[in-house]
């Protein structure tokens, strides 16, 4: 990573008069890599270093990628500004540092801190501004949980211990198909998939799939059929068990991703900006990876899920299944922090931090993270071009992230005691 000298410049107020000296300006991480020079282009390869910043924030103008809106409703859910915002600070490594020296040494492009609602901090890096609309990765899996629990509050599903192909009618009969919703929610078909993110793996093939349609991405789930578990012992990160929840919902309702995603979310929770699914050639959208949305959103989406799925009285999420889905003590012991993983539990698509106080996140590659601590009305929402997929590859930035996280629960008043 590189991190270039400060300077001190001189601009044109806003008002029409000089402003004089404006305070440092420091070059942000890596941004030659990353394409500043030539403005932060777009690219159809949008995973390529130079794409990154621009593609991950824009990705319904990338030739090539299929899109379906997600509307806005009529009414916003405001996100007030903090009167007097606490500083931001944390620990890492035994040295101490501040919510700006954070952001000068990781490739973050937005961050956003709530607490109660109101916005504490919100930042934008890389050029992009509030309009960004930013590629989730793996939120997306969280999401796609949420409208399971509405579909599952509407009676669309029956029960979670339905097999999967009960309403994904093209995968009846397959390893998959046969697997209870349940085990799906909590990955843990033990059906082995392999996600290492070297572009050799089994999400590669399937990933492949979705973009070209060859071969298609149903043929691919039903190839995978070999259990190393029976079904809902273990926890197996696999991004296959979240498209085929996308797919028994879209059987289930007879409805896209997107239509579900606008009625029963963004409208109701009172978004502020139109959001979008990619979807693949046979226009189911990409369950596992594929949600787009504004920072603020994505904020509004984690206040959401700290009120347990409750906004002005009306319950757009079913509080019971929200349990279910993010709190240590529903899940079996073998899904608990330091079990599942060496640090996160993990419930129905949300990964379970091990403290006390129930706490949470959505997670994608790369550095996408929703935090969440219900109790104390804390949300941290990141976007990040991190040069590697995941912590096992690259620990430093996903430890720091961690650090950072604990600095704001200790900053605004959150819960730390570890669990």
């Amino acid at each position: 990573m590189q991190f270039k000298h400060r300077i001190f410049v001189l601009g044109w107020g806003i008002f029409g008069g000089w402003i004089g000296l404006c305070g440092p300006v420091a070059s942000e991480p890596d941004e030659d890599q990353l394409g500043k020079s030539a403005g932060y282009p777009l690219g159809a390869r949008w995973s390529a270093m130079e794409n990154r910043v621009g593609s991950w924030s824009a990705l319904d103008k990338v030739e090539g990628v299929l899109t379906q809106s997600v509307s806005r409703g009529d009414k916003v859910n405001p996100l007030p500004k903090a009167t007097h915002p606490p500083e931001i600070r944390y620990r890492y490594r035994n040295l101490g540092y501040t919510l700006d020296e954070y952001l000068e040494r990781r490739r973050i492009t937005g961050l956003l801190v709530l607490k109660d609602g109101e916005i504490v901090a919100e930042r934008y890096r890389y050029s992009r501004t509030q309009d960004a609309k930013f590629l989730s990765f793996s939120m997306a899996k969280s999401v796609t949980s949420m409208l399971v629990g509405v579909a599952l509050e509407k009676g669309l599903i029956t029960s979670l211990n339905d097999p999967a192909g009960k309403y994904a009618k093209d995968l009846a009969g397959s390893a998959y198909g046969e697997t209870p919703i349940r085990d799906l929610l909590r990955m843990s078909s033990g059906i082995t998939f392999t996600e290492r993110y070297d572009g050799q793996d089994d999400v590669s093939k399937l990933s492949r799939s979705f973009a070209t349609g060859n071969p298609p991405v149903v043929s691919v789930l039903r190839s995978f059929s070999e259990r190393h578990k029976p079904s809902g012992e273990k926890f197996v990160y696999a991004s296959a068990e979240t498209e085929v929840l996308g797919r028994m919902l879209t059987g289930a309702t007879g409805r896209s991703m997107a239509e579900l995603t606008t009625e029963w979310l963004w409208k109701p929770m009172g978004a502020e900006s139109d959001a979008f699914w990619c979807h693949g050639r046979d226009r189911q959208a990409g369950a596992y990876f594929c949600f787009n949305a504004t920072l603020r959103d994505w904020g509004r989406l984690g206040m959401l899920m700290a009120n347990d799925g409750k906004l002005n009285g009306q319950q757009i999420i079913s509080a019971d299944y929200l349990r279910q889905a993010t709190d240590i003590a529903a899940q079996p012991a073998a899904f608990a922090p330091y079990k599942a993983t060496p640090y996160f539990g993990y419930g129905y698509q949300f990964w379970l931090h091990p403290l006390k106080e129930r706490s949470f996140a959505f997670q994608g590659v790369h550095g996408q993270s929703v935090f969440v601590q219900p109790a104390t009305g804390i949300v941290m929402v990141q976007t990040a071009v991190y040069a590697q997929a995941s912590g096992a590859q690259d620990p430093e930035p996903y430890a720091e992230r961690t650090a950072f996280w604990m600095g704001v629960l200790q900053s605004l008043g959150g819960r730390t005691d570890r669990y």
